[in-house]
């Protein structure tokens, strides 16, 4: 059985911020074109979104429960220092080291999983060797300040293009794969695969 990978699925801007200081996310509010970024394809590849804490609080203040707005087949994992804090018998939320957990959710059938984020627990499972791959959708615009796509620390993590689309609106979205140590040293480098614009 083909493992579950754990996604990065998430758009910054074009300097590299996924939401403004205070998580206000108003320069994504921009036309968006026909298939939405290819959003459906990859719902139908996912049974399980992991959040933050933060990521969620935010999200809840849009009027969203329950499901999170992705449908009652969707698993929802809350990643709390607190779990006893909510209650709300749909989410599941989770305290527990990373690498149990992952460990425990691979083990599961199902489909891949989507890291929802924010920048702290997308930190949290690429420190840990937990993320197979980031698809990131560049919004052209600066935005100048903000809450950064991982969060900070020094670290060194080599990833592999596998495919770059470039939208009508300026849009471009990166395909990448994290590549494990291993792989670095007996895989030889390949060259991105550049798919036409979408028009």
């Amino acid at each position: 059985m083909e493992q579950r990978k754990i996604i990065v699925y998430i758009a910054t801007s074009a300097d590299g911020y996924i939401a403004r200081p205070d998580g206000n996310v108003d320069w994504l509010n921009r036309p968006r074109p026909k298939g939405n970024y290819d959003m459906g394809a990859f719902m139908k590849s996912i049974d399980a979104i992991l959040w933050g804490r933060k990521t969620y609080e935010m999200t809840l203040g849009f009027g969203q429960s329950g499901s999170m707005g992705y449908g009652a087949k969707i698993k929802n994992y809350i990643f709390t220092s607190d779990p006893k804090r909510f209650d709300d018998s749909e989410l599941e939320f989770v305290n527990e080291p990373v690498k149990e957990f992952t460990t425990r959710l691979r083990a599961q059938p199902g489909k891949d999983i989507w890291m929802m984020g924010g920048g702290g627990i997308i930190a949290s499972f690429l420190d840990a060797g937990e993320l197979d791959e980031f698809i990131i959708h560049v919004v052209p615009t600066f935005i100048g300040e903000g809450i950064p796509l991982i969060a900070p620390r020094h670290r060194l993590v080599p990833l592999k293009m596998l495919s770059v689309r470039d939208y009508p609106e300026g849009v471009v979205r990166l395909h990448y794969e994290v590549e494990r140590e291993s792989e670095n040293q007996l895989k030889p480098a390949k060259r991105a695969r550049r798919t036409t614009k979408a028009r």
